[in-house]
């Protein structure tokens, strides 16, 4: 059977006529036009020795066959006057088989050459397939689904210029039907599909290959807006400007090409040094731009000439458009600079100072031998770019400062001693270079090609508790401030109705701003009123009370503190234990193999470690490396755990500790972020790594209101089963150890936010201590 797309999709596939025959069916026996029903009638009647046309065909040779009768079939809709003007086909949906052009489009794909091929734009197989899937939930499921995918064709006319093209199509002609082996999926099933639209192998289950029939024809109709596509692929060129990433959009110039549609075109670009009133060359575009005339003002004007001239620019940022140097004033043609436009020859030019608040950051200009290639109007179009080069530039500025200031204040400081070396040589390269009066910027610091490793021992349910022993504390205030206020008889009244108020609201209602409106009423009305006790007149034992009472506060609220100091108090121990545990521990895992590492304290202590060549370059790197540092985390989170048993019930408040480690496969990236003066995980794939590991910390069992994490245990989550049989292997060794006991739990992980198929192992730790 033939396959009419070169895509795998869920249809099989027949060109049919047989929807349109039916519209010509119903003139024939409804319109009250005399001519319209002869029309339709001859229409049909010529196709009565092609039934294929109505029962649907694949073979693509009877399109050429019966070219002439499927024009004057489908007449209507392909009007003659229209011909050319309209960029309109029939196709096979969503493939490259088109037929019955109009004229334009004829003469588009003559220009394009017999060689070119039309294709839709950047549509992947499998976004292809489960389009094509969406196409049955909206025409058979009846799915109220409005594509986001806007089609285009790339053409490039015979100058070579790419144009492009959006493809709007009309369906009206085409039916989808299940064959025999389809599945009929229920509502929910649709649903859940239509929440993931990524997951192309999900839908593929549900809609097999070739499961499903599309029987009939589209119209295309093609939109020029080569414009606005070039100018979007400008946009994200410009947003991809890294100073510290050269890699530059080659295509670049091609974009420009389409955007001003100049076939041959040169650009250049140069920053504008303000305080040495200069231009400097943009090195992340340096190999693809042509500074014919910024080269010649670098070299050839004074330094003084060039002053005045920048200076000028700045009050006056006027651009300069030439659309043929023949017709430059005769005083002009003997300046050195016309000498230039003609050596390289240059016929038509643009030079735009790019400006922000008045004051002048770059300059680019536009050359091309073509006459006429430049004018207002391709000036105009300069406007809708400017405020992306603007973005682009002010962000480069923003990371140049940024590395400068890094030098100037020895921003490089706390470095872990792993990855001390890369900054040393940094610093070297900058020192040498200052020695021999060169400038040398500071690269970004990166190791790639990481395996990562995390951990974190959590405190339990520790934002409850801060909440309870708040009430606790305000409860507690509030009775201390009723038997005060009790004690001055006629003042009790003033007070205690809304201080009965709020106590209601803490046990009962409590608001987004109770607190807040509870700390009010005490600064602005009842401190100063017991504050006024104290200066006047008072018995002993009221003055007692009320100095009793400031005492217990905490003057920075205004709020007892006492139940949730003790609670603060209890976290900082805990954290200190076990990050002195880590330090101390890592010692030993660094001499595994050095690797990055660092923790941080919140309530309970995270770990992260990230282990790879790049970090240790001269030492020999295997995946037994990862292995051992596995080995020594789980070790090391079961010590813990067995130090939190014998030191919580010294803590002021009781608290409960729940650990988990996260096994992630996928090499990383991290990059040491200048603003928060730390490592992090470098670019948007990488982050995927970062986006599970805070979405685990609440995470249920699947199907279950129980969380993965639970006290006295430790809560392994991982993708595969790989992972499971090399952590089984690492729970028998400590459970042989008496470390962990054997009552291993296999979990799966609730689906998360665009996180599924997670697994977790959960196991018990000993109370047996854990030698060292």
């Amino acid at each position: 059977m033939a396959n009419l797309y070169k895509k795998d999709s869920p249809f099989q596939v027949y060109i049919s006529f047989n929807k349109y025959l039916d519209v010509l069916e119903h003139i024939r026996y409804n319109d009250r036009l005399e001519y319209r029903v002869n029309y339709a009638e001859s229409l049909i009647d010529s196709t009565r020795n092609f039934k294929e046309l109505k029962e649907g065909f694949q073979d693509i040779k009877l399109l050429e066959k019966n070219e002439d009768l499927i024009r004057v079939l489908l007449a209507d809709l392909f009007p003659t006057g229209l011909t050319k003007n309209e960029i309109k086909a029939a196709s096979i949906p969503l493939s490259n088989i088109t037929f019955n052009y109009t004229e334009r489009f004829k003469d588009i794909l003559k220009d394009a050459g017999k060689d070119f091929e039309i294709e839709l734009r950047n549509i992947t197989d499998n976004e292809f397939y489960v389009f094509c899937c969406c196409l049955i939930l909206q025409s058979y499921f009846k799915k109220d689904i409005k594509s986001t995918i806007p089609f285009y064709y790339d053409i490039p006319n015979k100058l070579g210029i790419m144009k492009h093209y959006k493809i709007t199509v009309n369906s009206d002609f085409t039916e989808i039907f299940p064959t025999e082996d389809a599945k009929i999926p229920s509502d929910e099933i649709l649903d859940m599909l239509l929440e993931n639209l990524d997951d192309f192998k999900l839908w593929k289950k549900y809609f097999p290959s070739q499961s499903w029939i599309l029987k009939g024809f589209t119209i295309i109709s093609l939109v020029d807006c080569t414009s606005e596509v070039a100018l979007s692929d400008l946009k994200s060129s410009m947003i991809e400007i890294d100073p510290e990433n050269l890699n530059p959009n080659e295509d670049l110039t091609e974009i420009f090409k389409s955007y001003f549609d100049v076939s041959q075109l040169n650009f250049g670009l140069m920053t504008f040094n303000k305080k040495e009133q200069k231009l400097d060359k943009l090195p992340i575009y340096e190999s693809l731009l042509t500074n014919h005339i910024l080269d010649f003002w670098i070299n050839t004007f004074d330094e003084e000439t060039r002053k005045t001239t920048f200076n000028n620019l700045s009050h006056n940022s006027k651009s300069i458009v030439v659309s043929n140097v023949n017709n430059l004033d005769e005083n002009v043609r003997n300046l050195p600079s016309f000498s230039i436009l003609k050596d390289n020859n240059i016929n038509s030019f643009m030079v735009i100072p790019i400006m922000k608040d008045n004051e002048l950051l770059a300059i680019m200009e536009f050359t091309s031998p073509i006459v006429g290639s430049f004018n207002g109007l391709k000036l105009k179009k300069m406007e809708f770019f400017t405020d992306m080069i603007l973005f682009s530039l002010s962000r480069f500025y923003f990371e140049k400062n940024y590395q400068i200031e890094a030098i100037i204040q020895r921003e490089y400081t706390t470095i872990h001693d792993s990855v001390v070396w890369k900054f040393r040589n940094e610093a070297e390269k900058y020192f040498t270079a200052s020695l021999a009066r060169k400038i040398h910027t500071l690269k970004q610091i990166t190791f790639k090609n990481l395996t990562p490793l995390f951990g974190v021992s959590d405190i339990r349910s520790s934002s409850e508790k801060r909440f309870n022993l708040m009430l606790k504390d305000l409860n507690q205030q509030i009775d201390s401030l009723s038997a005060i206020l009790k004690l001055t008889n006629s003042d009790f009244e003033k007070f205690q109705l809304a201080l009965d108020i709020f106590q209601n609201e803490l046990n009962n209602e409590i608001k987004a701003d109770t607190e807040q409106r509870f700390q009010r009423l005490l600064r602005e009305e009842v401190h100063p009123f017991l504050q006024g006790k104290l200066e006047v007149r008072t018995s002993r034992e009221i003055k007692a009370k009320i100095k009793d009472y400031f005492s217990q506060i905490l003057p920075q609220t205004a709020l007892f503190y006492s139940h949730r100091k003790n609670l603060d108090d209890s976290i900082t121990l805990l954290n200190r234990k076990f990050a002195d545990m880590l330090d101390e521990s890592q010692i030993k895992a660094q001499e595994i193999f050095p690797h990055y590492y660092e923790r941080f304290k919140s309530d309970g202590v995270e770990h992260n470690l990230y282990i790879g060549q790049s970090i240790a370059p001269d030492m020999h790197y295997t995946s037994k490396v990862v292995h051992k540092l596995r080995y020594w985390q789980l070790k090391t989170i079961c010590k813990m755990e067995q130090e939190f048993q014998s030191f919580k019930l010294d803590l002021p408040v009781q608290m409960e500790i729940a650990s988990l480690i996260f096994v992630y496969n996928e090499k990383i990236d991290i990059r040491f972020r200048m603003d928060e003066k730390r490592f992090d995980v470098d670019g948007a794939y990488n982050s995927y790594y970062e986006i599970i590991k805070k979405r685990l910390d609440k995470a249920h069992i699947k199907d279950s209101s129980e969380r993965i994490t639970a006290p006295g245990k430790i809560t392994i989550v991982y993708f595969g089963m790989e992972n499971q049989k090399e952590y089984l292997d690492y729970i028998s060794k400590l459970q042989k150890k008496d470390i962990l006991q054997h009552n291993v739990e296999f979990l799966k992980v609730e689906d998360l936010q665009g996180i599924t198929g997670l697994l977790a192992l959960r196991v018990s730790i000993s109370q047996n201590t854990m030698d060292n």
